[in-house]
């Protein structure tokens, strides 16, 4: 796909009224002036100060009572926030090595970071297309600092492992001595496929860390959640690290407003998504089979650059965004996108948009 291409579908796109996925402010001031409306909404009439009162402090006192944890602290990004928690996890037990899955955000998009920055020696807890199982774990032998799952394993079509698989896995931690941290970038969306409240989903953690800037539309920012201690001393590393600035104001108005209006339609989005994904045509396969969250991968037998040559003429000429880019699949002859379903579909029909996009991809 071409550069040029690739621009000008993003910006067709973004103009487009109706799109099914999460609808957001077409520019700084349009989103600027959504905080200030959520800052009379929450009530919020004071600046934090290095993370300090505020909205921090309200937006840490709401996620410890989403996820039912003691402690709380609020990071700039979520890179920082894990690497603090398998860093202090690590240490604690005395070994570098952290489990987790080969395709985990760490290993695929921090440029080693937790290795060359923190010192962690990361080993394979699964291997591709895999949620991660207590028999997993049974099979790497020696003590381990920590085992992260990423819930859900996006680079895997946001693949879950069922909430009994996830029990086994955190007992088998506990019985070894070794911390679990969940690394729940996406965990709003993954409730409904876990079937179970947030609180015991978090329970079964050491450590959870929970992002706000991407189902939930916040600018950036994230929140690690543990026992006081641990969260206390992440605090340390979160200034050591560099990530104890001076106002974060801005990011939590966005995450609170997050959590007010876009959490409650998490679960009326993955059920869109799974009506969609059903009704897609043969000749386009979902990953996963039946989709775990609103967010999926899908493949098809057809050249990327036609499929969004297509994509933006749709988007110009009729105001409807359907999804993409399409990009080169990891087969010879095969394109492969994401799709991630926002509130924007919950005013369309599942099964005529999969229609739409049956008739662009395969023609």
């Amino acid at each position: 796909m071409t550069d040029d291409l690739t621009t000008r579908l993003a910006k067709a796109h973004a103009a487009c009224p109706r799109t099914i996925a999460w609808r957001r402010p077409a520019t700084p001031g349009a989103a600027f002036a959504e905080l200030a409306d959520a800052c009379r909404e929450l009530g919020i009439d004071e600046w934090d100060t290095y993370a300090e009162h505020g909205a921090v402090e309200l937006l840490e006192s709401r996620v410890k009572e989403l996820t039912g944890k003691p402690a709380a602290a609020y990071f700039p990004s979520g890179i920082m926030a894990q690497q603090a928690a398998l860093r202090i996890h690590s240490e604690r037990a005395g070994s570098p090595r952290v489990a987790l899955p080969d395709l985990s955000h760490l290993l695929t998009h921090e440029e080693d970071g937790p290795r060359i920055v923190s010192g962690l020696r990361p080993e394979f807890l699964t291997h591709g297309f895999e949620a991660p199982t207590a028999a997993h774990l049974a099979a790497l032998p020696g003590r381990f600092g920590a085992v992260l799952v990423e819930l859900p394993l996006r680079d895997a079509g946001c693949l879950l492992p069922t909430f009994d698989e996830l029990v086994e896995l955190a007992a088998a931690c506990r019985e070894r001595g070794i911390a679990f941290h969940i690394d729940g970038a996406r965990i709003w969306e993954s409730q409904d496929w876990l079937g179970r409240p947030l609180p015991e989903i978090a329970g079964l953690a050491d450590t959870i860390y929970v992002s706000f800037y991407k189902g939930l539309g916040g600018l950036a920012g994230a929140v690690l959640v543990g026992d006081g201690d641990v969260i206390a001393e992440a605090r340390l590393w979160r200034r050591r690290m560099g990530g104890t600035i001076y106002r974060n104001t801005a990011e939590a108005v966005s995450a609170l407003a997050g959590l007010e209006h876009r959490l409650p339609l998490m679960g009326a989005c993955v059920a869109w998504a799974r009506a969609f994904a059903a009704a897609l045509p043969g000749g386009i396969t979902v990953q996963p089979g039946v989709p775990h969250t609103n967010q999926f991968l899908v493949y098809a037998g057809a050249d990327p650059e036609v499929i969004n040559q297509r994509l933006l003429a749709h988007a110009e000429s009729r105001g409807l965004a359907l999804g993409g880019p399409w990009r080169p699949g990891p087969e010879p002859d095969r394109a492969m996108a994401e799709f991630n379903i926002g509130d924007g579909a919950l005013a369309l029909d599942a099964e005529e948009i999969a229609e739409m996009v049956g008739r662009t991809v395969v023609g």
